[in-house]
């Protein structure tokens, strides 16, 4: 029959890993929460180019005399598209920073194991880069210079 010691090791190393894997699960939740942030304002910023690229078009072939209010609108859109990612890269950053001290000291204190890495985020990067891209649009669509105009 096992040793009562063996039995408390066994259950302890296995909180430990359950614990470690709960860690995994929330990182990638908090990438999924990233994911529809991403997907709401890029949604946000090509309605708002598109609906402002068009009525320009349209101004410029003097098809209609007035576009400003369609372009204001497309401006509205691409603007809250970029808060909106701003808003959603601060607090993913945020999030993932606590979670990593919360794993740190609960490694050091033994309760899980620190063997798996806790790589850089590639959503992360595709917002920063969706960032980019945004802030090119509206300056692009402000300034009329850039790579959209």
């Amino acid at each position: 029959m096992a040793s009562p010691d063996l039995k408390l090791d066994v259950n302890t190393e296995l909180a430990a890993r359950r614990t470690g894997m709960s860690f995994q699960r929330t990182r990638l939740s908090a990438d999924r929460t990233l994911m529809s942030v991403i997907r709401t304002s890029l949604s946000l910023i090509g309605f708002g180019f598109t609906i402002a690229q068009v009525f320009q078009k349209l101004r410029d072939q003097d098809i209609i005399t007035k576009a400003a209010a369609p372009r204001n609108f497309g401006l509205a859109l691409v603007g809250l598209g970029i808060v909106m990612l701003v808003i959603g890269i601060g607090y993913h950053v945020q999030f993932m920073v606590g979670l990593r001290h919360l794993r740190e000291s609960m490694r050091e204190e033994g309760l899980i194991h620190g063997e798996t890495g806790f790589p850089l985020s590639f959503t992360l990067v595709t917002a920063l880069v969706l960032l980019l891209i945004g802030v090119a649009a509206i300056m692009s669509m402000v300034f009329h210079v850039g790579p959209f105009e």
